[in-house]
């Protein structure tokens, strides 16, 4: 049997990634001439790190290193347990070459054990809905090739869509051309962003305006949202009161939909900036973006 890891970029939040006996690799930014990593919010502080942001602050996300992955990996394998790990989606970081150049080294020390790396294609919780729903699947007992195959099918119901309010964060990370940015700002525009097949980000489709794009969030949950047996995740960077509106914009069409609201964290805060919204649910199958 295999022990079941993600990395904090998942954002499952703290207390529901101890309730499922989920581990986590802290992934690592830099704040305030620090080196942090995020603790999926144990003792994050959330609001001097957006208060930061919003008054000039910059800061930045790091990749891990090889011995970095190994000296997390290692103890599972001197162990004699197996690994499954569900990670953020590799089209948004290099930090999986040095992951996978652990995992060679790792093989050569321990033969006889296994890592399995599931690619979520996603980030924040668009990861962490299949982190948790890997964890209660793995409760009842599946194998490693069962989760494997109820995640591949899981990932491609993943429904995420979210706004940013500043542009320019996804410039500065390079998610979105600097033409793009400009244009977008002095034309009001609020593109409406899912991920990609690859696992990147892409345009779904446009909104004039902050109140017309939190509605477009609203009502491609209510439309598309299928399983409501499954949480919907709202999601808000240091602007509760939209992302509470939002929540209320759903809960309203679709009552029985468990809507948990949660921060987003510095890592993917420092790429989208305050003032970002997201929903996440799982519907009938995966947003497709325009090309």
């Amino acid at each position: 049997m295999s022990i079941l890891i993600c990395d904090s970029n998942c954002e499952l939040w703290y207390t529901r990634a101890e309730e499922l006996g989920v581990d986590f690799i802290p992934m690592p930014y830099f704040f305030e001439d620090r080196e942090l990593s995020y603790d999926l919010g144990r003792e994050t502080d959330f609001k001097n790190f957006y208060k930061a942001m919003r008054e000039g602050t910059m800061p930045k996300t790091m990749a891990l290193n090889p011995e970095d992955y190994k000296r997390f990996l290692t103890p599972y394998f001197e162990r004699g347990e197996d690994v499954f790990y569900v990670s953020f989606s590799h089209a948004m970081s290099g930090t999986f070459a040095s992951l996978y150049a652990a995992l060679e080294e790792l093989k050569a020390r321990y033969p006889a054990r296994k890592c399995t790396v599931f690619d979520t294609k996603a980030i924040s919780l668009g990861a962490g809905l299949q982190v948790e729903a890997a964890a209660l699947k793995k409760r009842e007992g599946a194998s490693d090739e069962e989760l494997l195959a109820f995640l591949t099918a899981y990932r491609d119901r993943l429904g995420c869509y979210f706004v940013v309010d500043d542009l320019m964060h996804l410039k500065r990370g390079g998610r979105l051309s600097a033409a793009a940015a400009v244009a977008g700002t002095m034309l009001r525009l609020k593109p409406i962003l899912t991920f990609n097949e690859e696992g990147g980000l892409s345009v779904y489709e446009k909104a004039m305006g902050s109140k017309k794009a939190l509605r477009m969030l609203a009502d491609h949950c209510i439309r598309e949202m299928t399983a409501p047996e499954y949480p919907v995740y709202v999601l808000d960077a240091d602007c509760a009161e939209e992302g509470d509106r939002l929540a209320a914009l759903i809960r309203e069409k679709r009552p029985e939909a468990e809507i948990r609201r949660q921060t987003v964290g510095p890592v993917i805060g420092t790429h989208c900036g305050p003032g970002t919204l997201a929903v996440l649910f799982i519907g009938e199958k995966r947003p497709i973006p325009l090309k």
